[in-house]
């Protein structure tokens, strides 16, 4: 009689979980490609990689004067990479690679555990976990990933104990769920919604069985009694920034304005998973059809055409300060903060970013055709009903949102849609499996595979143009003019200001009490260094620049070429004067 090896082969993939460790080793592949280094701050992780060297050589904590997170556990990671590899910043932030991996072996699992088949959960965790957001993301030593670690990880514990046989399977699950979202959460402060939120809507879900309710709710007390004596003890450091929830002005206008624009990046950010819905829109009435193409249309004509209305409509990426997935192909905040007083090549042109918003914005429309015209194709997940995942995701989801309203009062980042992108996920390549086709098709195989590709570029253009930038501050240093006279980017000089200063010069700071000394305005002549008062060590003579007759002038240093991938052409870097040459 045959034996049925391929079944055999399945079982074996599936003990071994060979699928997501597909996923983790995926991440950790596109890193190495995109040759992810450099010798100085990425946005806010320099501060924090010094910190974690602070820890290694010192056992002690020292915030600096960047850090509203705490940071916690992640240092202690960042201080073991560098006990084990020596000091760099690439040794630490590989620390977070470590973690990016294991959050997508675990997403992979907790999106089967929702009921989704290996296969779609697979591609469905691919699609985040390669994102160009993801991977860019995953080679800082940024909070980001670490605290969307401690709520997958929470969220999963959670699943396991609604579909656990037993009653001590549950309760094992469900204090797993809070303890690593407790101790996991102390990167981001934010991420202790595991167990403000999600444990809570869990125990409603098991609230008929009473011994687990009584100690769910006993171990998520402690865990909330664990959360504030950790906030008490941050309170009382020197040098960190305190958190505010609300903002002493709310503009309602700006604030819907970016609120907007995030939510409109969503489907961009998540492409594969949303563009999917594109065919039906062929399910919608004719009249709906028209319509449909008639706002797009009208869209489109309003972005490109009258000038004045761009900035209200514009086309994916998002253009607004501070995003990672930006149309000049590097970090945005580089530019948009920094203000190097010019602006870099473009990466994605018209044309391209036409098709990308036909394809996010396009494959949104779909899934809202779609929920109203489908029928049901696949299997339904008794276990995991959507009553329960609307239980279980809809209050966090809910209150993470108004926790961006004071962020909104001022810049908002792509970077904070992460969690809800993981939600999104879920929610639809289940819906996708359930009420469109079982299985997703070999098209979003491609979509993911071409975000990949975008996502391993742009991380490799950003570090690039950061390495161009250390080259810089090489050469003028060995012509004898020191980083304090420099204006190198805020991220760079930000380290520069460490190596003189115990802490960045940053106005928020309130202990201890003389933590921030003011600042004269420096001299309103040639170009102005962007957040002087920070750095009061570094007095500019020389700034960088995309083109070489911005300030005062080119100055007589040979500029700096950077690699491109996927682009025309090479990067380029000039050095400028900030003052006049005297007078001969």
């Amino acid at each position: 009689m045959p034996v049925d090896i391929s079944g055999g082969r399945l079982q074996l993939a599936r003990r071994l979980r060979i699928p997501a460790l597909f996923c983790a080793l995926a991440v950790l592949g596109c890193e190495l490609v995109s040759r992810p280094y450099a010798s100085m701050s990425v946005c806010d992780d320099g501060p924090y990689i010094l910190m974690a060297r602070t820890l290694a050589t010192t056992g002690h904590f020292a915030y600096n004067g960047w850090a509203a997170p705490m940071i916690g556990w992640q240092l202690y990671l960042g201080a073991a990479f560098i006990k084990l590899f020596g000091f760099s910043f690439t040794a630490v932030r590989f620390s977070t690679v470590l973690v990016a991996m294991a959050l997508a072996f675990i997403l992979q699992r907790t999106l089967v555990l929702v009921g989704i088949t290996e296969r779609n959960a697979t591609l469905g965790t691919l699609a985040f976990v390669l994102s160009p957001l993801y991977l860019m993301l995953s080679v800082t030593y940024m909070t980001d990933i670490f605290g969307l670690f401690a709520i997958v990880l929470c969220l999963y514990g959670c699943l396991h104990a609604l579909r656990s046989p037993t009653q001590r399977s549950t309760i094992l699950w469900l204090c797993f769920g809070i303890v690593a979202n407790a101790v996991f959460g102390t990167a981001r402060q934010i991420a202790w919604l595991g167990i403000l939120i999600l444990v809570p809507s869990t125990l409603w879900l098991l609230r008929a069985r009473r011994r687990i309710l009584l100690i769910g709710v006993i171990a998520d007390f402690a865990a909330i009694l664990f959360m504030i004596a950790c906030l008490h003890w941050l309170k009382h450091q020197p040098y960190v920034i305190p958190e505010r929830l609300l903002p002493d002005v709310f503009p309602p206008a700006h604030v819907l304005g970016q609120l907007t624009y995030l939510f409109l990046d969503a489907p961009f950010l998540l492409l594969p998973v949303f563009a999917i819905f594109f065919p039906e829109l062929r399910k919608a009435p004719r009249g709906v059809l028209a319509a449909i193409v008639a706002l797009f249309a009208g869209y489109f004509f309003l972005a490109l055409y009258p000038s004045h209305l761009r900035g209200a409509f514009p086309l994916e990426p998002m253009l607004f300060n501070g995003n990672w997935v930006s149309v000049h192909g590097i970090y945005e905040g580089v530019v948009s903060l920094s203000d190097w007083h010019s602006t870099p090549p473009l990466f994605l042109h018209t044309g391209v970013r036409i098709l990308l918003t036909i394809a996010s914005l396009g494959g949104f429309a779909g899934l809202l055709v779609s929920l109203v015209r489908s029928t049901a194709s696949g299997s339904l997940d008794t276990a995991i009903t959507w009553r329960t995942i609307a239980i279980l995701l809809a209050p966090i989801s809910a209150v993470y949102t108004v926790l961006l309203l004071p962020r909104a009062t001022g810049l908002i980042f792509d970077r904070y849609l992460l969690p809800l992108l993981v939600f999104a996920t879920l929610v639809v390549v289940r819906y996708y499996q359930e009420r469109v086709r079982a299985q997703l098709s070999a098209a979003f195989a491609v979509l993911v595979l071409l975000m990949a590709i975008y996502g391993v570029a742009v991380t490799h253009n950003t570090f690039s143009l950061y390495r161009a930038r250390v080259a810089l501050a090489a050469e003028l240093n060995a012509q004898g003019i020191p980083d304090t006279s420099v204006d190198n980017g805020w991220e760079y000089n930000l380290g520069v200001e460490l190596q003189h200063s115990d802490h960045i010069n940053e106005p928020s700071l309130t202990y201890p009490a003389d933590a921030y000394i003011p600042v004269p305005l420096p001299p309103a002549v040639g170009c102005q260094m962007l957040w002087y008062d920070y750095t009061p060590h570094i007095h500019p003579l020389y700034g960088i620049s995309f083109q070489p007759d911005v300030c005062a002038g080119p100055a007589p240093f040979a500029p700096v070429h950077y690699s491109r991938w996927l682009a025309s052409s090479p990067g380029t870097l000039y050095v400028v004067r900030y003052t006049l040459p005297p007078n001969p």
